[in-house]
């Protein structure tokens, strides 16, 4: 089982990959509609709104969480 370098999200199923193919390292929810990765700005912005929406944080504390969160990725850890 691989983990999505951007999110963190186990991806166990086909339908988890980006575009469906496995040998891609992040997942359905970190791809653009073309399949590429989404940009730094993107997913902070989609983590930070999911972030809000399922724990009720307030808009500066959510980003602070999805930064926080952010910069354990392998992705990110260079950003």
């Amino acid at each position: 089982m691989k983990t999505c370098i951007a999110c963190g999200m186990p991806m166990r199923e086909t339908s988890d990959f980006a575009m469906g193919d496995e040998s891609k390292d992040y997942c359905v929810h970190c791809a653009d509609e073309d399949g590429s990765m989404q940009t730094f700005e993107q997913k902070k912005e989609a983590l930070t709104n999911f972030i809000i929406k399922t724990q009720g944080l307030d808009r500066e504390a959510a980003e602070a969480a999805a930064l926080s969160s952010m910069e354990k990725l392998p992705a990110w850890k260079n950003g």
